[in-house]
C-alpha cells in the first residue's frame, strides 16, 4: 500500500510540471473522467503518450456503444431494448456524440502514428473541453432511456419476440 501513494504522489508530481508547461487540467479531474491514476503502475518516460492512450480507451468504448445504438447489426440484445427507448431528438444527439468521439479517434491515430508531448498535451485539453459537452448530452439520453425503459420495454416485447 505504501508503494502505491508513493507511485500515485510521483505520478502526480510528474504530472503537475506537464500541466503547468501545457496548461492540462487539473489532475483530480482528469483522473475522475479517464482514470489515469492507472498509469502510476507503469514506468514510463512518456507520461504524455500514456495518457492519451487511457483517454483512448475511453474514447473507444464509448464510441462502440453508440455505434451500437446506431447501427445494431450484430448487437447484444440489450441494445435493441435501449433503442425502443430513443425518440428522434436522442437519436439525433447520439449522432453528434458520435461524430465527435469518431473526430478524436482519427485525432488519436495521428497522434500515434507521429507523436509529439505538444500534440499530445494539446490533445488532452481538446477532449478535455469536448468531453464536458458529450457528458451533458449522454446524461440527457441516460435519463431519457431511464424514463421509457418500462414503458416502451413492456409494449414491445411482445412484438419483438412474437
Amino acid at each position: 500500500m505504501e508503494n502505491e501513494k508513493s507511485d500515485l504522489k510521483s505520478l502526480k508530481e510528474n504530472y503537475k510540471v506537464f500541466q503547468e508547461k501545457y496548461s492540462l487540467p487539473d489532475f483530480d479531474e482528469l483522473n475522475r473522467e479517464f482514470s489515469i491514476e492507472k498509469i502510476a503502475e507503469i514506468e514510463t518516460d512518456f507520461l504524455i503518450r500514456e495518457i492519451t492512450k487511457l483517454i483512448g480507451e475511453k474514447i473507444s468504448n464509448y464510441m462502440h456503444f453508440v455505434e451500437a445504438v446506431l447501427n445494431p447489426v450484430n448487437s447484444p440484445i440489450f441494445v435493441f431494448s435501449i433503442i425502443k427507448t430513443l425518440g428522434e431528438e436522442e437519436k439525433r444527439r447520439f449522432n453528434e456524440i458520435y461524430k465527435e468521439l469518431a473526430k478524436m479517434q482519427v485525432r488519436l491515430i495521428e497522434l500515434d502514428v507521429n507523436f509529439s508531448v505538444e500534440d499530445g498535451a494539446f490533445f488532452i485539453n481538446e477532449v478535455s473541453n469536448s468531453w464536458e459537452k458529450i457528458k451533458v448530452n449522454f446524461t440527457e439520453i441516460i435519463k431519457k432511456i431511464k424514463s421509457n425503459w418500462d414503458n416502451k420495454s413492456e409494449n414491445n416485447s411482445k412484438a419483438y419476440f412474437g
